[in-house]
C-alpha cells in the first residue's frame, strides 16, 4: 500500500496546478506586463517632458541671441547713419541724437569715446570723463570691426556709466536651501548686452559708438521670454512656466515667485546645478528644486566676451501637475485591472473547481486505502468526462485489490507461522552449538596450559633450587661478612621468590583446585590496606594519589593471600593505566545481589580507559594490552579465585575516562 500511496500523492498538487493555470496569466503575467508597460510609459512620459523643456530652452536661447543681434545691428546702423555724420561736429546735437536713439532702441546706455577712452558724448551727463576700452567688443571696434557680446561690469564700472545703473544692479542675496555657501550679502555686478561700432567724427577722428542693455532686474526682457515660451494654454491647468537669468548663481531677472507679489530676485541656484552648468559647462535637463517647488528645468551656461561662463539662462515649468496626472493615469489603470480581475477570477475558479473536486475525491479515497480502509470507494461523480471514468475504474481496481489482499493475508499468516517455528529451532541449535564450541575451546586451552605448566615447572623450578642452594652456600662461606651484603642477598631471595610465584600462578590457573588455600574470615578493607605497601614503589614512581574509603561492615570468607593477590593485580593494572599520574580509588562497601548479602571492593583509576571490545575481553586467558610485559593471566586468575568463592568480578570503562573494576564476594556465614 505504501508504494501505491507514493504513486498517487503527487495528484494532490493538481488543485494548485489548475489554480496556477487559471490565475497565473491574470494575477502574475498580466500584472508584470502591465508593470513593464507602465514603467516604459513613465520613462517615455518623463522623456517627453525633458524634450519639451529642452525645446523651451531653445526658444529662450534664440530670443537672447536675437537681443544680441538686434543690439549690434542697431548700434552699427546708428553709427553709420547720415544723421550721425551730420551731427558729429555738433556736441549738443549729437547728444540729442543719441538720447532720441536710446529711447527708440530701448537702450540703457549709449556713448561715444575716442581711442584713448575719453568720453566724447553720452546720453547722460553723469557718465565719467574716461571709460574702459579693454573690453573685447570695444577692442574689436577700435580695430574697425563691429562687435556685440555679454559682459559682466563691476559696480564701479556701472557707476562710471550711470549711478542709476549701479543702483539697479544691486540685489540683496536671499538665503537659499541647497545653494553653495557664501559670505556675500548682495550682488553688485551687472550683466549687460554691450555692442560697439567704429565711427568717424566730424573732424576726421576715429571713435567708437558703444551702447547696451543692463539685464539685471530687466523684467521686460525676462517676461518676454516667458510669454514666448509659455503661451496661454501651452501647459496643463495648474502648471506654471518660469524663466530666469542668472549672474553666476544669483537670480538677477526672473518671474519665479518667492511668495505672492514678490519675485525671487537674489535667490541662488542649487549647488548641483551650479556645478554641472557653470563648473562643467553642461546643459542641465532634469527635475530641479527651484526656490520653493520642483520644476522640470533646463539650464544653459551664458558665456561673456572673454569666453568665460558667467551666468545661466533657465526655463522650466511646475512638475506637480504632470506628476499628479501621471499618478492619476497609473491609478486608473490599476483600478481597471483590479475590476477586471475581480470579475474574471471567480469564473476561472468555478471552471477549475469542476476539475479538481473529483480528483480530490479520488485522492481522499486513496488516502483512506493507504491508512488501512480497503473498503473506501470514490462513488459516483458528476463529471462524465475522463476524470469520471478514472473514478469508476479506480473503484473497480480497489475491489480487485481488496480481494487479493485478503488472500495474501491468509498466505502471509501461514508463512509467518512456519518461519517462526523454523526460527525457534535454528536459535536453539545455534545456542547449543555456541556452548559446545566454547567448551571445546576452553578444553583445548586448558590442555595446552597443562602441558606448558609441566614444562615450566620442570625447566624453571630446578634452576631456582640450584640458585637458592648456592645462595645458602655463599652465606655459609662468607660467614659474618654476609651482613655487609644483606640487602643484596635479600633482593636475590625476593627475585627467586617472585619467579616461584609466577610458576605457581601458571599451575594455579591450570589446576586451581589443587592450589586452593585455607579460607578464613577477613575484613576486605583491612586486606586492601595491607596491599598498598606492596605497590608503594609503583605509586611513588608514577605520582599517583590514593583514596581509600572503607565503609564495609561485613566479612568475607576467602584465603587472605588469594584476596590480596586479586586486589594487588587490579591495583597494578590501574597504575599501568596511569603512566602520567592520576588518582587511584579503593572502596569497600556492603552490597546485596540476588537476595544474597555481600561486599563490594571497587578499584577505579583516571587512566586512559578501554574501548568496549577490549573491556569485554580483559578476563580472557592470555589476552593482554601490555605486549612486552604482561602474560594475560592476571585478570583470568583473579576471576577464577573470585568465582571459586561464589563471587563475581566485572569491569566498566570508556576511552579517556579511566576504568572501574568491581569485585563482589558473599558475606561469610
Amino acid at each position: 500500500m505504501a508504494d501505491t500511496g507514493r504513486g498517487i500523492r503527487p495528484a494532490r498538487s493538481v488543485r494548485y496546478r489548475l489554480l496556477a493555470i487559471a490565475l497565473l496569466p491574470m494575477l502574475v503575467i498580466l500584472p508584470l506586463l502591465l508593470g513593464v508597460t507602465v514603467y516604459r510609459w513613465n520613462e517615455k512620459f518623463d522623456a517627453t517632458l525633458i524634450s519639451k523643456v529642452n525645446g523651451d530652452l531653445t526658444i529662450a536661447h534664440q530670443y537672447l541671441a536675437h537681443i544680441l543681434d538686434n543690439t549690434g545691428e542697431h548700434i552699427t546702423a546708428l553709427g553709420g547713419s547720415a544723421r550721425f555724420r551730420d551731427v558729429a561736429n555738433d556736441g549738443d546735437g549729437l547728444r540729442a541724437f543719441l538720447a532720441d536713439a536710446r529711447a527708440r532702441l530701448e537702450l540703457d546706455f549709449l556713448y561715444v569715446i575716442d581711442p584713448d577712452g575719453k568720453l566724447v558724448t553720452s546720453v547722460t551727463s553723469q557718465t565719467a570723463a574716461s571709460l574702459r576700452t579693454d573690453w573685447p567688443v570695444i577692442r574689436d571696434a577700435l580695430a574697425g570691426k563691429p562687435a556685440t557680446g555679454i559682459d559682466i561690469l563691476d559696480n564701479a564700472d556701472l557707476e562710471d556709466l550711470s549711478p542709476d545703473l549701479a543702483s539697479r544692479a544691486r540685489l540683496p542675496l536671499v538665503p537659499t536651501p541647497n545653494a553653495v555657501p557664501t559670505e556675500r550679502t548682495e550682488e553688485t555686478r551687472g550683466m549687460v548686452v554691450q555692442s560697439a561700432s567704429p565711427v568717424t567724427l566730424g573732424d576726421g577722428r576715429n571713435a567708437v559708438l558703444v551702447g547696451g542693455i543692463l539685464l539685471n532686474q530687466n523684467l521686460v526682457f525676462i517676461d518676454t521670454i516667458n510669454d514666448l515660451v509659455y503661451r496661454e494654454a501651452s501647459l496643463p491647468e495648474g502648471s506654471q512656466g518660469t524663466a530666469t537669468l542668472f549672474l553666476d548663481d544669483v537670480r538677477i531677472s526672473t518671474n519665479v515667485r518667492l511668495f505672492e507679489g514678490r519675485r525671487a530676485l537674489g535667490t541662488r541656484v542649487s549647488s548641483a546645478v551650479r556645478s554641472a552648468v557653470l563648473g562643467e559647462g553642461r546643459t542641465w535637463l532634469d527635475s530641479a528644486f527651484v526656490v520653493n517647488d520642483w520644476y522640470i528645468s533646463a539650464y544653459e551656461p551664458i558665456t561673456d566676451s572673454h569666453g568665460k561662463h558667467v551666468g545661466m539662462l533657465y526655463v522650466g515649468f511646475l512638475e506637480a501637475p504632470f506628476t499628479a496626472a501621471k499618478h492619476q493615469t497609473v491609478l486608473t489603470i490599476i483600478v481597471a485591472f483590479l475590476a477586471i480581475t475581480a470579475a474574471s477570477v471567480p469564473i476561472f475558479l468555478r471552471w477549475a473547481r469542476g476539475i479538481f473536486e473529483p480528483l480530490e475525491r479520488v485522492d481522499a479515497t486513496i488516502a483512506k486505502v493507504e491508512s488501512g480502509d480497503l473498503g473506501a470507494r470514490t462513488g459516483p461523480v458528476d463529471s462524465r468526462d475522463e476524470i469520471g471514468r478514472v473514478a469508476v475504474h479506480l473503484d473497480d481496481l480497489l475491489d480487485q485489490l481488496e480481494r487479493s489482499d485478503r488472500q495474501l493475508r491468509r498466505w502471509n499468516e501461514e508463512l509467518n507461522a512456519r518461519v517462526d517455528e523454523r526460527t525457534r529451532e535454528l536459535q536453539l541449535a545455534n545456542r547449543r552449538l555456541e556452548a559446545t564450541t566454547k567448551q571445546l575451546i576452553m578444553s583445548e586451552k586448558l590442555a595446552a596450559i597443562g602441558e606448558i605448566t609441566a614444562g615450566v615447572a620442570h625447566e624453571i623450578n630446578n634452576p631456582i633450587a640450584v640458585m637458592q642452594g648456592n645462595l645458602e652456600v655463599i652465606r655459609a662461606v662468607v660467614g659474618d661478612r654476609a651482613e655487609l651484603a644483606k640487602v643484596e642477598f635479600q633482593l636475590l631471595d625476593d627475585q627467586i621468590q617472585r619467579i616461584s610465584q609466577i610458576v605457581t600462578k601458571l599451575l594455579q590457573f591450570a589446576k586451581p583446585e589443587e592450589f586452593a588455600g585455607f579460607a578464613d574470615r577477613h575484613a576486605p578493607g583491612a586486606a586492601a590496606a595491607d596491599c598498598l605497601p606492596l605497590v608503594q614503589h609503583l605509586l611513588t614512581k608514577a605520582a599517583i594519589e590514593v583514596r581509600l574509603a572503607d565503609t564495609a561492615t561485613r566479612l568475607v570468607l576467602m584465603n587472605r593471600t588469594e584476596l590480596q593477590q586479586v586486589i594487588v593485580n587490579l591495583v597494578v593494572n590501574a597504575i599501568h593505566a596511569m603512566p602520567d599520574g592520576g588518582r587511584l580509588g579503593i572502596k569497600t562497601r556492603d552490597s546485596d545481589r540476588a537476595d544474597r548479602t555481600g561486599v563490594e571492593i571497587v578499584i577505579s583509576d583516571t587512566g586512559v580507559g578501554m574501548d568496549p571490545d577490549v573491556a569485554a575481553r580483559v578476563f580472557d586467558p592470555f589476552f593482554t594490552t601490555k605486549r612486552q610485559e604482561g602474560t594475560g593471566l592476571g585478570l583470568s586468575i583473579s576471576q577464577t579465585l573470585v568465582t571459586r568463592q561464589g563471587g563475581a568480578i566485572s569491569a566498566t570503562s570508556r576511552p579517556g575516562e579511566g576504568a572501574t573494576f568491581t569485585v563482589w564476594l558473599p558475606e561469610a556465614e
